[in-house]
């Protein structure tokens, strides 16, 4: 929430400057931005339940729950397979941006882009609990597709 609500007060800055005082700033672009990336992959990482994913699910919430529970393994593994494979290349690149910069903030781009390793960490472990959790024959509620909701 700070993150999101530090957003908005440096984008309603960078209106005033810019409109109202025609003294237009760049570094409220940079930390815009910067606070857009951490925001996502952050909220993606920890906040966001595993219920409340945007997924086609019709053909998952049309099959019995031991054809469902093999569905969420095989896309789970699936998922911890490429993220895995992914890692070290992403941490070298990570660790490469640290010759980079923001243009006005002079932040190098290593600390901005360091969420991205925390975020993929964080898909791994969730990722390989729910695939034992699928495996050992445990999911989340029987889905009846007629009843999805908008996550309120």
């Amino acid at each position: 929430m700070a993150m999101l609500a530090s957003m908005f007060a440096v984008f309603i800055l960078q209106i005033v400057f810019r409109y109202l005082l025609n003294l237009p700033i760049g570094w409220t672009n940079e930390v815009s931005t910067i606070l857009w990336v951490w925001l996502v992959l952050w909220g993606a990482a920890f906040v966001i339940r595993e219920e409340e994913e945007i997924r086609f699910d019709l053909i998952y919430g049309a099959v019995k729950p031991k054809t469902r529970r093999v569905m969420m393994a095989i896309a789970c593994l699936s998922t911890v397979l490429l993220y895995a494979v992914s890692f070290p290349a992403t941490i070298d690149y990570v660790t490469f941006m640290k010759v980079e910069k923001a243009a006005y903030l002079k932040i190098r781009m290593n600390w901005v882009y360091s969420i991205y390793i925390v975020f993929v960490a964080a898909v791994l472990v969730r990722y390989l609990w729910l695939s034992w959790q699928a495996l050992r024959g445990k999911t989340a509620e029987d889905i009846d597709p007629t009843k999805a909701a908008s996550g309120v």
